[in-house]
């Protein structure tokens, strides 16, 4: 089958690679119809480079039809329509009977210390194939995939339940806004764009986006936030606390992650980086800071004094400075980590099939294209060209 494999920094390739065989009673194959290319994937493209191998098989936003399935999974049959989540979870554990379905501990990876493993992202995370594919073996298919309606609605409006719709909801869960109360959206990429829409559907009042890209605040204004462009305000904090009552908001979610723009030391920090040696390169991720945290900085001096900073950004360097002595003084708390996509699935399904879409997914993808064009698409997504906000590839 064809798939995108990764070869080097910022050097991606669509290669035939063995088709995906059923290897426990639990896994399932899907036949991709859609599958995206997320913001994460850009971190693999340049950043996580010492953490991949090539020929590794990206992408973790996908969905398609169910070719076949092992004798342990008794809910789907051949011919079912799925999405399925990024995140791998068994759905019986301690951590996954909580709703901690990203710490499962049936598919944590121990020998790196990490949660629950992901499709197409990394050593870190278990190095399971992705969907970028024309087909994907699907463990503990059991519970992850999500069984959809043959109902004539094109992909896009159930595709980015498999991450980043669900990852827009729980950060604005996270962040915690009291009634009447006051969010920031730190970054208006496609988890950005759904938080600003999903905050303005679950009814906060007072939605403020930031970004600097002029497409992306017109997306964002036109769902009924507040738009500022960082680009073009000198004091960034005035022009919040003149919107907050002089207090700061009361939430505020930081959906950019490690390569927030504002470093270009820490940037080239990165660059090295990624380009040392394997071995090298892993350490100094694992044990120096080296994002860029000028979003998650930015969360921190936004937010009101009691207030809440809710991460959904990636971010890697273990090391990382952080102004704790603010953090302190001001009190605030602090949520983050990765998506429990099943923990959201049931109520964002029900909206999602609304037939209205509320939450514009249908509209949401600025580029459609065969998967052949991925590594055109990613260079594209990640130079924000062309207006580029999603990009739906199609096996």
């Amino acid at each position: 089958m064809k798939a995108l494999t990764w070869h080097g920094i910022e050097d991606v390739r669509i290669t035939e690679v063995p088709d995906p065989q059923i290897q426990e009673p639990t896994d399932a194959i899907v036949r991709v119809t859609s599958t995206a290319i997320c913001g994460s994937d850009l971190h693999l493209y340049k950043v996580l480079a010492p953490f991949l191998s090539p020929g590794d098989v990206l992408g973790h936003e996908f969905m398609g039809i169910v070719e076949e399935v092992g004798s342990g999974v008794g809910n789907l049959a051949p011919g079912d329509r799925v999405v399925v989540p990024f995140t791998i979870s068994c759905g019986h554990c301690w951590m996954c009977q909580r709703g901690l379905f990203a710490a499962c501990e049936t598919t944590q990876v121990r020998e790196q210390d990490m949660g629950a493993a992901l499709f197409g992202f990394t050593k870190l995370y278990g190095q399971v194939p992705g969907g970028q594919a024309e087909l994907v073996r699907v463990p503990h298919a059991g519970f992850g995939p999500v069984k959809l309606p043959h109902d004539g609605h094109p992909d896009e409006r159930y595709l980015y339940l498999s991450d980043i719709l669900p990852t827009a909801w729980q950060g604005v869960d996270y962040a915690d806004v009291p009634e009447g109360g006051s969010l920031v959206v730190v970054g208006l990429g496609p988890v950005g764009q759904l938080a600003v829409r999903s905050a303005k559907l679950r009814g906060i009042e007072q939605v403020i986006a930031l970004d600097l890209v002029g497409d992306r605040l017109r997306k964002a204004e036109a769902a009924g936030a507040t738009t500022i462009d960082i680009s073009k305000t000198k004091d960034l904090k005035k022009a919040v606390l003149d919107l907050t009552d002089g207090r700061g908001a009361d939430g505020v979610m930081d959906a950019v992650g490690m390569e927030a723009h504002g470093n270009p030391v820490a940037e080239g920090v990165i660059g090295l980086t990624s380009k040392l040696p394997k071995p090298v390169a892993r350490a100094a991720f694992e044990n120096v800071g080296i994002d860029r945290l000028a979003a998650l900085h930015t969360s921190i001096d936004l937010v009101r004094r009691g207030g809440t900073v809710s991460i959904s950004g990636l971010y890697g360097g273990a090391a990382d400075p952080m102004p704790l002595m603010t953090m302190f003084d001001k009190g605030i708390t602090v949520r983050m980590g990765q998506c429990h996509v099943k923990r959201w699935t049931d109520e964002l399904f029900e909206i999602a099939n609304r037939p209205d879409d509320e939450l514009g997914l249908e509209t949401l993808a600025t580029h459609r294209l065969p998967l052949e064009a991925a590594p055109e698409a990613y260079k594209t997504f990640q130079t924000k060209q062309d207006e580029c906000l999603k990009v739906v590839l199609k096996p």
